[in-house]
């Protein structure tokens, strides 16, 4: 049965959906079966698969309101993992839920029907706190938190971390953090490695050994229709999430 992780955070551009596509190439190169979901309506992991948004006649929007199902809506992407896409479309299920029942748990039932053909599924979130993240939270094991190493993300974790307590007292008793991921790493930031020790104090083991740099390589690959590991291994952006990839995978014998 599929390990099922949801890469969130509520703060916009903090590397959710580089971290997401990397990973799941990543995992695909070691061999992994792997899914990945975009649940975020900008559809940017879905672009930065290779796959083009416009096109798409269904998405994960008809999954989560049962007018698809999963294994008929998932694609293979030339970097050897499936996707689930996402488009524009996807905003409007946020009001649609609200009225349909089992509203927080219709993802977790619609990947329960697939989950045994895979060893991983990434949950691509989107940068809020919705009824789509509660979605990803409720059909996950853990949560993997890309964050930025400034003062106002400390504000926000807090505010993330009691939202996985409530979906676990409520929703998903299984839910824990998986860990925190430094992005955009800057070692020559005072303020950033101030952060980076607070966070080691404060999560201990729960903060990732690897520290993605800030990199020019992870931006541009997405242009390219391929995460970085897949479009250029050789950049410092690339080699840390093949690092990040071997440190999560130690993990999961």
């Amino acid at each position: 049965m599929a390990r099922i992780l949801a890469v969130a955070n509520q703060k916009g551009g903090v590397g959710k959906t580089t971290t997401s596509v990397n990973l799941a190439a990543g995992m695909a190169q070691s061999g992994r079966r792997v899914l990945l979901v975009d649940l975020d309506p900008q559809g940017n992991a879905t672009t930065g698969s290779g796959v083009n948004k416009s096109k798409l006649e269904r998405t994960i929007y008809h999954v989560l309101l049962g007018l698809g199902d999963a294994s008929n809506i998932r694609v293979r992407v030339d970097s050897g993992y499936d996707l689930i896409p996402a488009n524009r479309e996807l905003a409007g299920a946020e009001v649609e839920l609200v009225a349909l029942p089992n509203r927080e748990g219709r993802l977790r039932a619609a990947l329960e029907r697939i989950a045994g053909d895979y060893d991983f599924i990434l949950i691509d979130c989107p940068p809020s706190l919705s009824l789509l993240t509660v979605n990803a939270f409720t059909a996950a094991e853990q949560v993997l938190i890309p964050m930025q190493c400034e003062y106002y993300a400390l504000e926000g974790l807090s505010d993330l971390v009691g939202t996985i307590k409530r979906v676990r007292s409520n929703l998903n008793p299984r839910l824990e953090i998986a860990g925190l991921l430094r992005t955009m790493f800057d070692p020559r930031n005072t303020l950033a490695n101030h952060v980076s020790q607070q966070l080691e104090q404060h999560f201990g083991d729960k903060v990732y050994r690897t520290l993605v740099p800030r990199n020019v390589r992870l931006a541009e690959a997405p242009s390219y229709g391929a995460p970085a590991v897949v479009w250029d291994k050789t950049s410092k952006g690339a080699q840390a999430y093949v690092a990040l990839t071997e440190e999560i995978l130690r993990g999961y014998p």
